[in-house]
């Protein structure tokens, strides 16, 4: 079996969700199982465990990169008993994500305290595809209405996805996506960046997501 396991990221408001279901209605089309690991953070904060509702963030952010690491073992592991050729693992943020959400110092110590670095966090995937805030080029479509666990401001969405860029910088596959061409296009840039990456002809047009 084929595996390939890559992480869709990006700052507030980006177009994550929709671009996902892009994934889901176009690349089976190539022969693909796709898996699709949820985004913890906002399973975290919807169940009533949030940042600031544990005692420290530092408590917060080692309990959701606990659950991070065992769901992308729990898929990969699941994934291995299909009955598929090629299998692509898409995780809704990846293990660097959570450094753009507390200090440098305790980053590293929680990648001592689970006995890994974070080269090894962030070389655990093939591929990494960035898509920046619409507070960043798209302000008029910025919102935090459909998302529940999004609370930041214009300037505090653009910072975030700086320091997101920042955490995956040194990752040999990353590909960063910006709001220069319009919404559409720039979830059409997206998926031809992952098939490229993937090996498969590019499409002469993409679906877009019926959900």
């Amino acid at each position: 079996m084929e595996i390939k396991k890559i992480v869709l990221t990006g700052g507030p408001c980006a177009g994550k969700t929709t671009a996902l279901s892009w994934i889901r209605d176009n690349i089976p089309k190539y022969g693909y199982k796709v898996l699709f690991v949820p985004e913890t953070a906002t399973e975290l904060i919807g169940g009533g465990v949030t940042p600031w509702g544990c005692g420290t963030n530092i408590d917060y952010q080692r309990c959701q990169m606990e659950l991070q690491m065992k769901k992308e073992e729990l898929f990969e592991r699941a994934g291995k008993t299909m009955d598929a050729e090629k299998l692509l693992i898409v995780c809704d943020r990846g293990m660097m994500d959570n450094k753009a959400y507390m200090a440098e110092e305790d980053f590293l110590q929680l990648c001592d305290e689970f006995g890994t670095t974070e080269e090894q966090f962030r070389n655990g995937y093939d591929a990494v595809f960035h898509l920046v805030t619409a507070a960043n080029g798209a302000v008029e479509a910025y919102t935090n209405a459909n998302n529940a666990a999004r609370y930041e401001s214009v300037e505090e969405a653009v910072a975030l996805d700086d320091r997101l860029v920042a955490a995956w910088t040194g990752h040999p596959y990353l590909r960063i996506f910006d709001n220069s061409t319009g919404f559409e296009k720039k979830l059409e840039k997206l998926l031809t960046e992952i098939l490229r990456f993937l090996g498969e002809p590019e499409p002469y047009s993409i679906e877009p997501s019926r959900s």
